[in-house]
């Protein structure tokens, strides 16, 4: 659902997916994450999801100091809703994905609804040359990797980072079973509405970015969670803009960003979030839809303000 026909934009400005090889305009020092998530907040964007990097040599960090370079500054300059990862990068342990959450005590995280392969070694084939030796051995591992979200992992973030810190929560969904594992969570009480539920599409090991899919997943919420959630769509590469924008037509809210997609059109490369987050905003405001603001999306997912974070 919508808030009054108002879609909330997410921007994801980094993630831990992509490698530096893949693009020049991937954010990757504290700064240019500050500077590339600031104007995506002034392009509309109502909700920025924050990883942080290596300013070294650009591969995912789970390091609290890292994320406090950025942080306060984003704050500092939008009112956009800062919400931070807690799945961190593959091969992170989650006291390492919690640690930079548990310092920061945002109004938002992520948090993905179960265990899953997470296939990203089909990009290997795309690059021959790489900038940094870490790169591919990051894409190879996903070829034997579980990213690990059992029910205990859940259970301590929503109690740890929930309960203890006030944050709420973007659901994460890459499948149908991680619907039914939230409404589980949802049942016990240790979710509360109104839930922002992200359902994602594309990725290798999650369900696919089809259109029929995105009709199902919105179908089986509805029938989980009636109207006590607010829906979201994030598409993975080629598919973002195509899957979102459908999305946003049957009343959704919409996440794009180089996190999930690095591209802008057919073999056009975005050259920063705001990139991306303009585009949507277009297709949205074309469509007769609104963009909400950074408050009215506080006010639809009852969040706890941007002054009671700890940065």
């Amino acid at each position: 659902m919508a808030l009054r026909g108002k879609v909330v934009i997410t921007c994801a400005v980094t993630g831990s997916i992509h490698t530096p090889t893949m693009s020049p305009y991937m954010p990757l020092t504290p700064d240019e994450i500050a500077r590339d998530a600031i104007a995506a907040a002034e392009a509309g964007a109502a909700i920025l999801h924050l990883h942080a990097r290596d300013p070294k040599d650009g591969r995912p960090t789970p390091d609290p100091d890292v994320f406090m370079q950025f942080l306060p500054r984003i704050k500092q300059s939008t009112g956009s809703v800062i919400n931070i990862t807690t799945g961190g990068g593959h091969g992170m342990t989650l006291e390492e994905r919690l640690a930079a959450p548990l310092r920061a005590k945002p109004e938002m995280c992520s948090l993905n609804m179960g265990s899953m392969n997470f296939g990203l070694f089909p990009m290997l084939g795309r690059y021959k040359d790489w900038k940094y030796a870490w790169e591919p051995q990051h894409l190879a591992m996903t070829r034997d990797f579980i990213f690990r979200n059992t029910f205990a992992d859940i259970e301590r973030i929503l109690k740890d980072l929930g309960e203890v810190c006030g944050t709420r929560f973007e659901f994460e969904c890459y499948d149908v079973g991680h619907l039914y594992n939230l409404a589980h969570f949802l049942d016990r009480g240790m979710v509360k509405p109104p839930l922002f539920v992200q359902t994602i599409f594309g990725i290798l090991g999650g369900i696919g970015a089809d259109p029929e899919n995105l009709v199902h997943m919105k179908r089986i919420a509805d029938k989980l969670f009636g109207d006590s959630y607010a829906w979201s769509i994030l598409a993975a590469g080629r598919h973002q803009l195509p899957l979102v924008s459908m999305g946003a037509i049957m009343g959704g809210n919409v996440r794009v960003g180089l996190e999930d997609s690095l591209w802008i059109g057919r073999g056009k490369l975005a050259q920063s979030n705001a990139d991306q987050v303009s585009a949507i905003r277009a297709i949205v405001e074309n469509l007769s839809l609104e963009i909400a603001s950074p408050d009215e999306a506080r006010a639809m997912l009852a969040l706890k303000g941007g002054d009671a974070v700890a940065f």
